[in-house]
């Protein structure tokens, strides 16, 4: 951000979440809603708006949503009811999308968010349910453009927030936060590269100390955490070089063009009349009783800020560390099923974080396609800390491991990386080392300590590795001080 907008103006910025969820079929029609199935092969009369068809709620997509709710510190409306939302599009066959008005069936939550110097509360005004659009595609016909039907009814949850982020960063650490959370909740997969988690931000800027807030514009067409922050930061500017030129900021929404690193009008900004709401008539009220909330609650799991302190207090591991650990439900159930083979929590924190992550990151697996289970690593690790093998041998033996489902005991063997804590072993090798370096003997007896490193190194190459380096380190300290 330049100069100016930090020294004069502050943004405003809110942002509109939708996730699509995981259910196996559609909001309100018995069809899949799988992503990546061939065009227009996952719809019924319903998704293509015959008239006569009538609209049945999906259970999940109640549950689901409630269970997000909950976990964003939501209040859960004990009723609430959809509506119908108006507008004409190519990918919209029935004229209007289901979704939920003036009573959203979670309201009046938030969420903590964590940056580098400070922590903050942003509130979350509503989350409702509604189905999504069908898919428009430009690119595939140099005439037309193609209509596929197959997202039209996947369910959606929107997710908005009250407008209490002022930078890009903050908007870029809350949107990481809610797709932290669907993906501990198991709702959504979080995938923005596929569409299935969605981002729209409303942008304004102001007066440092000024109240009301400013025009804003819409940003569309963010799909990555990285445009989100690319486009609101470039709005920012946009509208503050715009206001000190002598302009006005215009109300409307903008497309982000990712390769040209700018936003372009896509159209006037709507208000709520332009869509005209009304109750959907086929529809009942979605009731929520006290059973079914307790039962939810139940379910949820232990979300990711409570089993990072966690992790801290019981495990006693630094933030850096626990903040890494517990990123993805997965890996940090990956972490708690090894400490059930092995309660060494450091020790298997450290193997997680140098080499699963390294073979994870490299291979652009998740955890889940890990092939080294839980109990396998915990051996590999109460090696090490038997002193059977070094940590260089340790490395070795986690690379056989991959392509093996051989133990790393079986591997260490076969690898010859085996260490040998016997003396009877390392002592002929040490007086060998002594015995042809006489000079570097004297000049450690003169005070010149520091070239333990150079005896231990020796006898290390001439052992192969297999000596066990703490019992070499004292046999020759013992050794050079006879």
């Amino acid at each position: 951000m330049s100069t100016i907008s930090n020294e004069k103006y502050e943004a405003v910025i809110g942002l509109e979440v939708h996730a699509q969820l995981l259910t196996n079929s559609k909001a309100f029609a018995p069809v899949s809603a799988e992503y990546g199935s061939a065009p227009n092969t996952q719809v019924t009369p319903l998704c293509l708006g015959h008239p006569g068809t009538l609209p049945v709620l999906n259970e999940n997509l109640v549950r689901y949503i409630i269970k997000m709710g909950l976990a964003t510190n939501c209040n859960v409306a004990e009723k609430s009811i959809f509506a119908r939302k108006n507008y004409f599009y190519p990918d919209l066959p029935k004229g209007y999308q289901i979704s939920q008005y003036d009573t959203p069936i979670c309201f009046d939550g938030h969420i903590d968010i964590e940056l580098e110097d400070y922590d903050k509360k942003i509130g979350i005004t509503r989350i409702h349910m509604e189905e999504d659009a069908g898919k428009s595609i430009h690119d595939q016909d140099p005439y037309h453009t193609l209509v596929d039907l197959n997202r039209a009814g996947t369910p959606l949850i929107e997710i908005v927030s009250e407008p209490d982020l002022r930078t890009p960063q903050e908007a870029y650490a809350y949107l990481t936060k809610i797709k932290q959370i669907v993906q501990y909740l198991e709702i959504c997969d979080g995938n923005m590269e596929e569409g299935s988690l969605r981002c729209d931000a409303n942008v304004s800027v102001r007066p440092r100390g000024r109240e009301e807030f400013g025009t804003r514009t819409e940003l569309k067409n963010m799909n990555s955490f990285r445009n989100v922050e690319r486009a609101i930061t470039y709005e920012i500017e946009r509208q503050i070089e715009l206001i000190e030129s002598g302009g006005e900021v215009i109300q409307q929404t903008l497309l982000w063009d990712s390769n040209k690193l700018e936003t372009r009008k896509m159209r006037s900004k709507e208000e709520a009349h332009d869509y005209r709401y009304f109750p959907e008539p086929d529809l009942p009220p979605v009731v929520v009783t006290d059973e079914l909330l307790d039962d939810i609650r139940k379910d949820l799991p232990e979300l990711p800020s409570i089993r990072y302190r966690r992790f801290i207090d019981e495990f006693d591991l630094s933030e850096d560390v626990a903040y890494t650990l517990t990123e993805t439900r997965q890996l940090a159930d990956y972490y708690e099923n090894t400490l059930l083979e092995l309660n060494e929590p450091k020790a298997v924190a450290n193997i997680i974080l140098t080499e699963v992550l390294r073979v994870l990151n490299e291979k652009s697996f998740k955890i889940s396609d890990f092939s080294i289970s839980e109990k396998r690593l915990a051996d590999l690790v109460q090696l090490k800390l038997n002193d059977k093998v070094n940590s260089s041998a340790m490395q070795d033996i986690f690379n056989a491991m991959l392509n093996s489902d051989k133990s790393a005991e079986n591997l260490a063997k076969e690898l010859n990386l085996i260490q040998v804590s016997d003396s009877d072993f390392i002592d002929p090798i040490i007086d060998e080392v002594i015995s042809n370096n006489p000079d570097e003997v004297a000049r450690y007896r003169d005070g010149k300590k520091a070239l333990i490193g150079f005896f231990i190194g020796q006898v290390m190459k001439q052992s192969k590795g297999k000596a066990n380096p703490q019992q070499v380190r004292e046999r020759i300290s013992a050794k050079l001080e006879e």
